[in-house]
């Protein structure tokens, strides 16, 4: 994989958790397919609330990195998301505390694309997203959707 070589325990991604990244980060591009069918829209969201992937065609659940870390920071887990970003020791983010911070209707959908049980994917990426953040900010600064994709597709 290179970039991400050492920015997850154990040193790799697999692919379940690949697709989880770029569900949150880059939208369904990297989606593996699953039971969704190409060219097929969403099914509508109940009325009232916004679909699951409401804004996946401009990156990810979240809206994109940017997206996630400020739902981190919205939900007051901004030491953790800032350290990512920053130089510096990459502050750890427990399996709950991500479970609160993306929502059940954003855990459920990831899990409905990977395959994988919602508590296995919470422990997953609670324990990638602190490196591959840190991995796609090298800088120190968020970089733009087409940035993440290609760093995510390579």
């Amino acid at each position: 994989m290179g970039l991400f070589d050492n920015a997850v325990p154990g040193g790799n991604i697999g692919k379940p958790l690949l697709i989880a990244l770029g569900a949150l980060l880059v939208g369904k591009m990297l989606s593996g397919g699953g039971d969704e069918k190409a060219g097929q829209p969403p099914a509508p969201a109940p009325a009232g609330q916004a679909p699951a992937d409401a804004s996946t065609a401009d990156g990810g659940l979240l809206g994109g990195l940017g997206g996630l870390l400020d739902r981190l920071k919205n939900a007051g887990h901004g030491e953790a998301a800032d350290s990512w970003v920053g130089a510096g020791q990459n502050k750890q983010i427990d399996a709950g505390a991500l479970a609160s911070a993306l929502g059940p209707q954003v855990i459920r959908e990831i899990a409905q694309r990977t395959g994988m049980d919602e508590q296995e994917l919470l422990k997953q990426l609670s324990a990638a997203l602190p490196g591959v953040v840190d991995k796609l900010t090298p800088n120190g600064q968020v970089p733009p959707h087409h940035q993440v994709a290609t760093a995510l597709n390579t």
